[in-house]
């Protein structure tokens, strides 16, 4: 009975250890991330273990492990014995986002400028001008090229900032704005996204780290500014989403 045991269990962490099994709870993860950021999952909507089985293609085991890390994330919550839920978004959240985002990351391009090498200004340049053959024009014909190469470029910037764990928060924090981006697409047609990132970028490379810490700052809070003004002149930019 104890050899019987024994096996049971070494069968059992061979499971969990698996390469095959830590894929597919990799696989799931990041499409429930996706679907979440897009809106494809809908804030406080309910997450049923037995829908998302076959929407996902996974076991119940691989989707809870893929659900917990996403309550790590702050992206799911859990609620007792209700199961779990998507995270709500909220103006109060929104904006204690955008100024701990203004925070960190202008101290870490103030940072970044500083430490920069010639390598760290080589990066930038190339990001830069990838990130310009998609937003000139910005069309959703580049969106999905050119949301890779915002990333990036932003990535290249604060890239020589030296400290691991404040890019880790920054990308966690940027994340969480994706979720609140989406309802802006249709209130951004005034907006010249390039001229923004052209202004970060120039001042960066020219050393001015507190002038491309400004207009990184104003670069972060535009988007949020818009989605909180149009919802107080009484449109509800969340439900129309």
């Amino acid at each position: 009975m104890a050899k019987k045991s024994l096996q049971s269990f070494n069968l059992n962490a061979d499971s969990s250890n698996n390469p095959g099994h830590r894929t597919l709870i990799e696989r799931a993860y990041e499409e429930l991330r996706e679907d979440i950021l897009t809106g494809r999952l809908a804030p406080r909507e309910k997450l049923l273990i037995a829908h998302l089985k076959d929407r996902y293609q996974v076991g119940a085991g691989t989707l809870r492990e893929a659900l917990s890390r996403l309550i790590s994330d702050a992206m799911v919550i859990a609620e007792g014995q209700r199961g779990f839920t998507v995270a709500p978004i909220t103006l109060e959240e929104l904006s204690d986002i955008t100024n701990l985002r203004v925070n960190i990351e202008t101290e870490a391009l103030r940072t970044s400028i500083n430490n920069g090498d010639q390598a760290w200004r080589d990066n930038l340049r190339d990001t830069f001008e990838t990130l310009s053959k998609f937003e000139r024009p910005l069309n959703s014909a580049n969106a999905k090229n050119w949301e890779v190469a915002n990333v990036k470029f932003h990535q290249a910037l604060l890239s020589a900032c030296g400290s691991p764990w404040t890019l880790r928060v920054i990308r966690q924090l940027t994340q969480h704005c994706e979720r609140y981006r989406r309802y802006a697409i249709d209130l951004q047609s005034g907006r010249d996204v390039h001229s923004e990132h052209e202004l970060i970028y120039q001042s960066a490379m020219e050393g001015q780290d507190a002038r491309a810490a400004l207009a990184l700052a104003a670069h972060i809070r535009a988007t949020p500014e818009l989605i909180i003004s149009t919802i107080q002149s009484g449109v509800d930019v969340f439900k129309q989403g």
